[in-house]
C-alpha cells in the first residue's frame, strides 16, 4: 500500500468536499494498493476513508498478495451492496469513480446508503496526472527502451516489405530490449496510410517516396511509453520535407514552453498557430498531446479544453501532426516531464528527418 499516493489523494478529495471515495477501476487500485486483478462481473474496489480506516474489498476467487490493508473478501453468493453499505459513513458523501457500473451504484441510491453521491474521479486522476520518483524512473527506462527499439524498427523496412510484416517482428524487438509488451498496438504507416492517424498496419507494400510513421510504446514494469517517429524511403519530395519540417517546429516549439509557469492549452495554441500560418491547419486534427502512466492515455489533455497550470511531475505527450488524405502524413511525438525549472524530454531518439536506404 501507498500511504503517500493515498494521503495526496485524499487531500485532492477534499477539495471536491468529499471525505470517503469508492475506487473501482482496477488500476487505480493497482496504483494504490499493489494489488491488481481484473474482475470481470465480480465487485473489486477501495475505500478510501479520510476520516477511518482504509477498506480493500476483494472476491475469493482473487489471489492477490497480502497487503497490510483491511480486506473485505466476497464470495459470488454475497450480497455485495450489503458489504459495502457495512464501511461506507451513509452520513457523508459518497465520491464514486467512473468506472463503477450501474449495477453497484444504482442499488446504493436507491437505499440511500450514502448523503448524497457525487463524482470523484478528478481526484484519483489529478493525483495519478503528478507522477512521484520512484514513477518517473520507470518510465525513463520504458523510453530508453522505445528509443533503442525506434533504431530496430527503422532497419526493417526494405524493398517488398509489408506493414504487417514490420509490426509483427515489433513484439519480439521489445522484449529482447527488456520490455513486457505493448502500451498498445503498434501504428506502422507506409505512404498515404498515414494520413490517417490510427491506420492499423495492412498488406500495403513499401515503395520509394512513402512516408514511413512508427507510432509505438512498450511497457516496462507496468509504465508505458508512447513515440512516434516519421521516416521517408529512399527519397522525399519537397512538399512532403516542407509538412515535416513544419510539423518538427511545432513540435520542437511547444517543448521549449513547457515548464510549471505553463498551461496545457497554451502549449497546444503554440503548435496549432504555427501549422495553422503554414497552411495546414485543418489538416492537424486532434489534440496536441495526453497524459500517460500505467495506461498509455491516462487523463488530461494538452488541448484548448485544459487550462491547467503545469506542475512538476506531470508526464504528457506533445505530438502534432499533418494529415493529407491520399497524400501523406507525418507525426512527431515525444513524452515530456515537467520538472521544477522547466522540462525532460523523455526520448532522444533523434527528429530531423531520415531517409531509409
Amino acid at each position: 500500500m501507498n500511504e503517500k499516493r493515498i494521503n495526496r489523494a485524499i487531500e485532492n478529495l477534499k477539495k471536491l468536499d468529499l471525505t470517503q471515495m469508492l475506487v473501482t477501476d482496477p488500476m487505480s487500485i493497482y496504483y494504490f494498493t499493489g494489488v491488481y486483478v481484473q474482475p470481470y462481473e465480480r465487485f473489486f474496489a477501495f475505500y478510501i476513508n479520510a476520516e477511518g480506516e482504509n477498506v480493500l474489498f476483494l472476491n475469493k476467487l482473487f489471489v492477490v498478495p497480502e497487503v497490510p490493508i483491511r480486506t473485505v473478501v466476497l464470495t459470488d453468493t454475497d450480497n455485495v451492496i450489503s458489504a459495502i453499505e457495512g464501511e461506507i459513513d451513509k452520513d457523508r458523501i459518497l465520491g464514486v469513480d467512473k468506472n463503477i457500473e450501474a449495477r453497484f451504484l444504482l442499488p446504493l441510491i436507491d437505499d440511500k446508503a450514502a448523503a448524497g453521491f457525487k463524482n470523484g474521479s478528478l481526484a484519483i486522476d489529478l493525483t495519478r496526472g503528478v507522477k512521484d520518483e520512484d514513477e518517473i524512473k520507470l518510465m525513463r527506462k520504458a523510453s530508453e527502451i522505445n528509443d533503442a527499439a525506434m533504431a530496430q524498427f527503422k532497419g526493417l523496412i526494405h524493398d517488398g516489405v509489408t506493414e504487417l510484416e514490420v509490426a509483427d517482428k515489433m513484439l519480439g524487438i521489445y522484449k529482447s530490449l527488456g520490455a513486457e509488451g505493448y502500451s498498445f498496438e503498434p501504428i506502422v504507416s507506409f505512404g498515404a496510410n498515414a494520413a490517417d492517424p490510427h491506420h492499423e498496419p495492412d498488406n500495403t507494400v513499401i515503395k520509394e517516396g512513402d512516408c514511413v510513421l512508427f507510432d509505438v510504446g512498450c511497457k516496462y514494469k507496468g509504465y508505458c511509453s508512447d513515440m512516434t517517429r516519421t521516416f521517408y524511403y529512399k527519397t522525399v519530395s519537397d512538399h512532403a520535407r516542407q509538412i515535416y519540417e513544419l510539423t518538427l517546429k511545432a513540435n520542437l516549439t511547444a517543448e521549449a514552453l513547457i515548464s510549471p509557469k505553463a498551461r496545457l492549452c497554451e502549449l497546444d495554441k503554440a503548435a496549432r498557430d504555427l501549422i495553422t500560418e503554414g497552411g495546414y491547419g485543418e489538416e492537424f486534427n486532434h489534440r496536441l498531446g495526453h497524459f500517460i502512466g500505467l495506461k498509455e492515455h491516462e487523463y488530461g489533455d494538452v488541448s484548448s479544453a485544459y487550462d491547467w497550470q503545469l506542475l512538476p511531475g506531470m508526464i504528457f505527450s506533445i505530438e502534432p501532426g499533418i494529415y493529407l488524405s491520399g497524400d501523406t502524413g507525418v507525426r512527431i511525438e515525444d513524452l515530456n516531464l515537467v520538472t521544477p525549472d522547466g522540462v525532460e524530454t523523455l526520448n532522444h531518439y533523434p527528429k530531423e528527418l531520415q531517409l531509409i536506404y
